[in-house]
């Protein structure tokens, strides 16, 4: 099969090669799955579980991507839940071989039922972004309706995702980003916005929730806002400042096929928007990995037709 692969953590994603590689097979509680479309995080590789395994051992070459749609095309010993044949989309563990190929091997959990009228490409920019904004709001934020959110990066690939949800579940949401992003943040459901390169982020005043996606200097002061009860929940590593009257959490998006329904459901229902920039095929997809500008949105590969 055709697969994007590297091998040297050292040259990052200027070794990244479009190779030949064995077809996966799949493990017990596995599914095989035919991968029509591919999503992937641009700073992956970045990541020590791109290149080691569960115990730390090297497992280059390895296969970059964690997001996925496509079609079950065989079942691994013991495996329930999902049917050869069935249009499926999910998050594949971080340590094993990737999504960025015609044929991945994932745990039959970490996927939910795609239904027959959301795209492929729709499928597959949808699990990290989803499942993050959804576990940031509802798990570790606790978000209550009349609460006031302060999503950073709101026209983001998560940020949208958050600032759809908060909108929805009843908050108040505020939206912040470069001035150009103010019309997305908007459109998306924020109710105000912040410039974050001529606003004084401060002036907002006190919210419940903070979902920060940055980090640093934004997080630090991010969490001088957090009122007293309050929860600012971080996707930028350990939080360098903590509420002093709230909670401070960091976390890791987790597959969860209960969720993935819930938001796929919405996409169906019109409540919810993907963020989608860029589509291009496998062949492609070293290029897109390395764009040679700014690029807005989720790029997505679209390894079959």
């Amino acid at each position: 099969m055709k697969a994007i692969v590297v091998t040297d953590q050292t040259a990052g994603t200027a070794g990244m090669t479009l190779a030949e590689r064995p077809e996966p097979t799949p493990a017990g509680n596995d599914v095989l799955v035919e991968v029509f479309a591919s999503g992937f995080t641009p700073d992956e590789l970045t990541w020590p579980s791109s290149w080691t395994d569960r115990l730390g051992r090297d497992r280059t070459p390895s296969v970059p991507g964690h997001e996925l749609a496509g079609v079950v095309a065989a079942l691994g010993y013991g495996t329930t839940g999902l049917s050869v044949g069935q249009r499926v989309f999910g998050l594949t563990d971080w340590t094993r071989d990737g999504t960025l190929a015609e044929y991945a091997a994932v745990e039959a959990r970490n996927l939910a039922p795609l239904p027959g009228d959301v795209d492929f490409t729709v499928g597959a920019s949808l699990p990290i972004s989803g499942l993050t904004a959804w576990q940031g709001l509802f798990q570790h934020g606790r978000l209550q309706v009349g609460q006031s959110v302060l999503v950073h990066g709101a026209a983001g690939g998560v940020g949208s995702m958050v600032t759809q949800l908060a909108r929805e579940a009843g908050a108040h949401v505020i939206g912040t980003g470069r001035a150009a992003h103010r019309q997305a943040a908007l459109d998306y459901g924020a109710q105000e916005f912040v410039d974050l390169e001529k606003d004084t982020l401060e002036d907002i005043g006190g919210v419940d929730l903070v979902f920060d996606v940055f980090g640093g200097d934004v997080g630090r002061r991010s969490a001088g806002l957090v009122q007293a009860g309050g929860t600012l929940v971080t996707i930028a590593g350990p939080p360098e400042a903590r509420p002093a009257n709230g909670l401070a959490i960091d976390f890791v998006v987790e597959p969860d096929r209960a969720q993935l329904g819930e938001i796929v459901q919405r996409v169906r229902d019109g409540r919810l928007r993907t963020n989608i920039g860029t589509v291009a095929t496998l062949d492609d997809a070293v290029a897109a990995f390395n764009p040679s500008e700014r690029v807005k949105g989720k790029t997505i590969i679209r390894v079959r037709p």
